[in-house]
C-alpha cells in the first residue's frame, strides 16, 4: 500500500468520523422554506408578515404588538418531498447512467417540532407602552434530533434547498412606538461547530490514543421589523376613509449559516510518522441571504383581510462564501438575487372558525447548470397552500381560549435541465444531462393556549 493510498484512506477516515451526521440536509431553513406555524404554511407565507402569533418573532417581530394576550404554541411540521432527476443521457457517449434506483434523487421527510412562547413584559418595567417579549424554536425529527448537517458532493445530483434543517432558535420582541407605528427586533440564532481530531491508527484501521474535542459557538444574526397602521397614524382612533385598515410593514433579516470546521490529524506508526496527515475542513450548510421584505395588508371588512408581500432574497453574496467552503469551492456556483411575490388572504367565517389561503413564486437563484462535483440541482417552483383555524373560546379546565391550526402547502418545480460535471481526470464533461423537477406536501398543525 503506496503512502498515496494510505493518504486518501485516512482523509477518508478522518472526514467520515468528524463529519458523520444525518444526510440530505440542505441549503435553507424550515421558517423561509416552508413557514413556521401552520398560519404561515397555509398562507404561503403571504401572510406571514400580519401573524400575530409568536412566528411574527421571525417574519416582522412588530406585529407581536397586534394582540396583548400571552400564547404558548406546540406544532408539529411534515414536509414529504419527491425530487426527480431524469436522465437525458450521455452527450458524449459510451458510459452508463449514474441515476440509479428509479429516478429519485431525494424522498427523505423533514419533520419538526415547534414551541413557541409570546409574554408581555409591561409589568416588569415602568414604561407606558406595553413590551412584548417571545422565543421560538424548532427542532428536527419532533425533536430527537437537533443537529442535522450534512456538505458533500454528488455524482447523481443533489436538490439545492431542500432536506432535514438543523435547529432553530429566534427570540426578540416589539413594542409601540407612536399611535399606530410599532417596531420590533429579534436575533435568529445559528451554530459555528469545530472540531478537533488527532488519532493514531494500524494498517488495519484501528485506532488508537484518539483525542476528539468539540465546540460549538452561536452566530447571531438580527431582524429588524416596523408596522404602520395608517388609520391610527393620521387620524387616530376615528374613521379615517381610505386609510381605514391599511397597514404596511417592513422587515430585515441578517444572513445565517450552520458552518462546520474539522481539523485532522492521523498518524500510521511505521507508514505515516508524525507529523502525519492533516486534514482542513470548512463547509457551510442551511444558509440563509439577507432577506428585505415588504408588505401591504387591507382589512376589506371586519371579517376578511388580504395582503401582498415582496421579498429580496440576496443570494448572490452565497457565491463568495461557497469560495471559502473546501468541500463545494470547485464548484464555482453562480446565484442570482431573487425577488419573492407573495399574496395571502384570511376570512374569519365566525367566532370558532378562520380560513386561509395564499400563493407564492419563487425564482430559482442558481444560475449554473455545471457546478462540478457538488452537482446542485434547482427549480423555479409555484407555492400555494390553504389553512384553517379552530378557536374554542371556552374549553374544559382552561380559562383562556384554546386554538387550533392546521395548514397543508404544495410546492410545484417546475422542470429544468442541469449538465452533470466532475473534475476527476479521464472523465468527458459533462458525463450526463438530467432534468430535474419535483413536487413537495408540507403539513402542519399546532395548539396554542392564550393567557
Amino acid at each position: 500500500m503506496t503512502t498515496k493510498t494510505l493518504t486518501r484512506w485516512g482523509a477518508a477516515v478522518i472526514v467520515s468520523t468528524a463529519l458523520s451526521s444525518p444526510v440530505f440536509a440542505a441549503m435553507g431553513n424550515t421558517a423561509s422554506t416552508y413557514g413556521l406555524l401552520p398560519a404561515d404554511v397555509g398562507t404561503a407565507m403571504g401572510l406571514s408578515m400580519f401573524n400575530p402569533q409568536a412566528s411574527a418573532l421571525y417574519y416582522n417581530p412588530a406585529y407581536l404588538t397586534r394582540d396583548p394576550r400571552g400564547e404558548l404554541t406546540v406544532g408539529l411540521l411534515h414536509g414529504d418531498q419527491e425530487l426527480r432527476a431524469v436522465s437525458q443521457g450521455n452527450p458524449n457517449g459510451g458510459a452508463p447512467s449514474v441515476i440509479r434506483d428509479g429516478d429519485v434523487l431525494n424522498d427523505t421527510m423533514s419533520q419538526q417540532q415547534v414551541i413557541a412562547l409570546k409574554t408581555d413584559l409591561t409589568d416588569m418595567t415602568k414604561f407606558e407602552h406595553p413590551i412584548y417579549f417571545a422565543i421560538i424554536a424548532g427542532v428536527e425529527k419532533f425533536g430527537e434530533e437537533m443537529l442535522a448537517f450534512d456538505s458533500s458532493t454528488s455524482r447523481e445530483g443533489q436538490f439545492f434547498n431542500y432536506g432535514r434543517q438543523p435547529l432553530f432558535l429566534n427570540l426578540g420582541g416589539g413594542l409601540e412606538l407612536a399611535n399606530g407605528i410599532t417596531t420590533g427586533a429579534s436575533a435568529h440564532i445559528s451554530l459555528r461547530s469545530e472540531a478537533t481530531l488527532i488519532a493514531s491508527a494500524n494498517l488495519a484501521g484501528e485506532t488508537q490514543r484518539e483525542e476528539l474535542t468539540v465546540s460549538a459557538k452561536p452566530v447571531i444574526r438580527p431582524v429588524l421589523s416596523m408596522n404602520l397602521e395608517w388609520d391610527k397614524v393620521f387620524c387616530g382612533k376615528e374613521d379615517c376613509g381610505i386609510w381605514t385598515g391599511l397597514e404596511t410593514a417592513f422587515a430585515f433579516r441578517g444572513h445565517t449559516e450552520a458552518r462546520t470546521a474539522v481539523e485532522s490529524n492521523l498518524t500510521i506508526p511505521g507508514t505515516v510518522i508524525d507529523p502525519g496527515i492533516t486534514v482542513l475542513i470548512d463547509t457551510i450548510d442551511s444558509y440563509q441571504p439577507d432577506i428585505f421584505s415588504a408588505g401591504l395588508l387591507y382589512h376589506f371588512t371586519d371579517n376578511f383581510r388580504a395582503a401582498v408581500t415582496v421579498e429580496q432574497q440576496n443570494w448572490s453574496d452565497l457565491e463568495d462564501e461557497l469560495a471559502r467552503d473546501t468541500v463545494k469551492d470547485q464548484a464555482f456556483a453562480e446565484f442570482k438575487d431573487i425577488v419573492v411575490p407573495r399574496i395571502g388572504a384570511e376570512w374569519t367565517v365566525n367566532d370558532h372558525l378562520i380560513l386561509s389561503g395564499g400563493v407564492a413564486y419563487q425564482e430559482s437563484p442558481l444560475e449554473s447548470i455545471q457546478t462540478p462535483d457538488v452537482n446542485y440541482l434547482d427549480s423555479d417552483k409555484l407555492i400555494v397552500g390553504v389553512g384553517s383555524s379552530l378557536i374554542i373560546q371556552n374549553p374544559p379546565i382552561l380559562a383562556y381560549p384554546l386554538r387550533l391550526d392546521f395548514g397543508y402547502q404544495f410546492q410545484k418545480l417546475e422542470e429544468r435541465d442541469f449538465e452533470l460535471t466532475t473534475t476527476r481526470p479521464g472523465v468527458a464533461n459533462p458525463y450526463e444531462v438530467v432534468t430535474a423537477d419535483g413536487d413537495v406536501h408540507v403539513f402542519s398543525g399546532a395548539i396554542t393556549v392564550k393567557f
